[in-house]
């Protein structure tokens, strides 16, 4: 389970109650003044101006708000132990983008960074993606493409939205993509073998398996998980870029095709885009570029209801 706390004015505070109104609950927690509950994520907002998201899809949740602060946790990584010096491993690490924004695809990726290419990567300016811009990322992650085995996978929209229909948690999706992009670069690399595999931890072990147990081939040898694992291995902050790069490169194509420039995240502005071409182009076209299941859906149809109105 995830959690995270972002620190918020008390206006953008009050936003977060206004966005869960209909999902609160009651709250009896020292110090709180608003707690709601979606099927994934509990939402606690405090006196002192931090609201905390946790569950499985705290990160999801804390990104609608994301634009007011950025989150101001800072524990340790989580997850399994890792061996000394791991840092110079021979290591395939994979992450992925996406989970959390209204508008495109899940993008998930696995790089492959053994010793000899760790000097090449942190001259190119490799680091947590966190503390790179999109621009940034856009401008090194084709060098990182051609230095580094690699596997992007995009789930778009409607297989997205299909699959949600069938009850698929954001979870199951994931551990799929990131099960399925470590099988491609381990075939890429064949004969060798990393000294280890390390996933940037979304869920426990156990449900990671239990989510792709009914795959034919399901990786298992030497693999880490744990949470911050970009700041812990080159190969997962590769990963994490180039799904990124991706993802931004998506999001590009999705904006042409529907004719309005897709913001990111899952904030009101989100909202207020997806009203516009709800009212513009239809049902149809906004659900084939979104997560159709975010509750913007439900705000962005209120705001297109209003201006019929008018």
């Amino acid at each position: 389970m995830s959690t995270i706390v972002l620190k918020l004015s008390a206006q953008d505070q009050q936003k977060v109650h206004d966005y869960y109104d209909a999902q609160a609950v009651p709250t009896n927690a020292p110090g709180a003044v608003f707690m709601a509950k979606t099927p994934y994520a509990t939402i606690t907002s405090y006196k002192s101006g931090k609201v905390m998201f946790q569950g499985t899809e705290a990160e999801q949740e804390a990104n609608r708000f994301g634009e007011f602060k950025a989150p101001t946790t800072t524990t340790s990584p989580k997850g399994d132990k890792l061996p000394e010096k791991f840092a110079n491993m021979n290591v395939l690490g994979s992450d992925e983008t996406g989970t959390g924004d209204y508008f495109g695809p899940i993008t998930v990726a696995a790089a492959y960074v053994p010793q000899d290419k760790m000097a090449l990567l942190k001259e190119l300016g490799v680091k947590d993606s966190k503390m790179l811009t999109d621009a940034k990322m856009r401008a090194i992650a084709p060098a990182i493409m051609e230095a580094v085995p690699y596997s992007v996978l995009t789930l778009h929209n409607d297989k997205y939205n299909k699959v949600k229909a069938q009850g698929w948690s954001q979870g199951k999706i994931k551990a799929l993509l990131h099960n399925q992009a470590l099988r491609h670069v381990l075939s890429k690399i064949a004969p060798t073998k990393p000294d280890f595999i390390l996933i940037d931890q979304f869920e426990e072990r156990d449900t990671y398996y239990r989510h792709i147990q009914e795959e034919k081939d399901i990786i298992r040898d030497n693999v880490l998980f744990s949470t911050k694992a970009e700041q812990l291995h080159l190969s997962v902050a590769a990963a994490s870029i180039i799904a990124r790069y991706a993802f931004l490169s998506t999001m590009d194509q999705l904006s042409v095709e529907i004719g309005v420039e897709l913001p990111k995240g899952a904030s009101a502005k989100v909202d207020q885009v997806a009203a516009n071409i709800l009212l513009s182009q239809g049902e149809e076209a906004l659900q084939s570029v979104t997560k159709w299941h975010f509750a913007n859906t439900t705000k962005a149809s209120r705001i297109a209801a209003k201006n019929r109105m008018i």
